[in-house]
């Protein structure tokens, strides 16, 4: 799951204009997904 249309953030030599989301485990990270489909754009509530 992205978060987008945020202002641009300068990252290292990158410039990122979006936000993925996730949780930390102690082994590693496990993105954020929906457990149903829902159309790209739908709104996060």
């Amino acid at each position: 799951m992205v978060i987008v249309n945020f202002p641009p953030k300068q990252i290292g030599p990158f410039t990122s204009e979006c936000l993925v989301t996730g949780f930390y485990r102690e082994d590693g990270v496990v993105l954020v997904s929906p457990d149903k489909p829902v159309p790209n754009g739908a709104k996060l509530g």
